[in-house]
């Protein structure tokens, strides 16, 4: 008992810091793809179109981290390998989704969602393609 424990704590350990890790990429992702600084924009200028992107970023994320997790066999090594590979691989896709909408939209689609003055409808629509992107690479997943 003790043993299995140890061994679940560890994976909990190693699965939690790789699904942080993937997080991380997921914010410089939102970093990259805006102009400014984010964390700028949202703990100072309190700007809720960077917040929301940001927050659909991370919950697409984190589904995705989710989903491979459970998916996952026994075996630790494979089951880390697998989820980092699907967490890149959703990551890329949100990333493709984005540029996909900047490229049918008028404007440059990342200086339009962190607009300052208010929060921009085309928000929504980045962070609806965020989760639903989120949410096929989960179904593909399992």
């Amino acid at each position: 008992m003790i043993n299995d424990i140890l061994a679940e704590s560890g994976a909990l350990l190693a699965y939690g810091a790789l699904g942080i890790a993937l997080m991380a990429l997921g914010y410089l992702v939102v970093e990259i793809t805006t102009p400014g600084r984010l964390g700028e924009q949202i703990w100072t200028q309190r700007n809720g179109g960077a917040a929301l992107i940001l927050a659909a970023k991370l919950l697409g994320v984190g589904a995705i981290v989710t989903t491979a997790i459970v998916s996952s066999e026994d075996d630790i090594a494979a089951g880390l390998l697998s989820t980092a590979v699907y967490g890149v691989l959703g990551i890329v896709l949100m990333v493709a989704a984005f540029y996909l909408l900047d490229l049918m939209t008028p404007g440059k689609l990342g200086a339009t969602v962190v607009q300052a003055e208010t929060l921009h409808p085309a928000c929504w629509v980045v962070a609806a393609a965020d989760l639903g992107t989120a949410a096929i690479v989960a179904a593909a997943i399992s």
